[in-house]
């Protein structure tokens, strides 16, 4: 009996663009707005606005960048950005 396993699905949006918001604008959470990850986005943008969000932004934007340049990070649809 033959395992099937579904390919993989690509999103639309560019991995380099992705990878450059995160990299200069990830603490506000741009790269999720471009993804299409707008409530995250948006609670990274509101964290920024708080001393200790600052901090724990620009953590989640970090993460968020290894996952993009690892081929991990999903977009809205659930998406592979490559």
């Amino acid at each position: 009996m033959e395992t099937q396993t579904p390919e993989k699905q690509i999103s639309e949006k560019q991995k380099t663009t992705a990878i450059l918001l995160a990299f200069f604008l990830g603490a506000l959470g741009i790269h999720r707005f471009y993804v299409g990850k707008t409530g995250t986005g948006i609670i990274m943008l509101l964290l920024t606005l708080t001393i200790v969000g600052v901090y724990i932004s620009g953590v989640w934007a970090i993460v968020d960048l290894v996952m993009i340049v690892c081929d991990k990070f999903k977009d809205g649809k659930g998406l592979i950005i490559i």
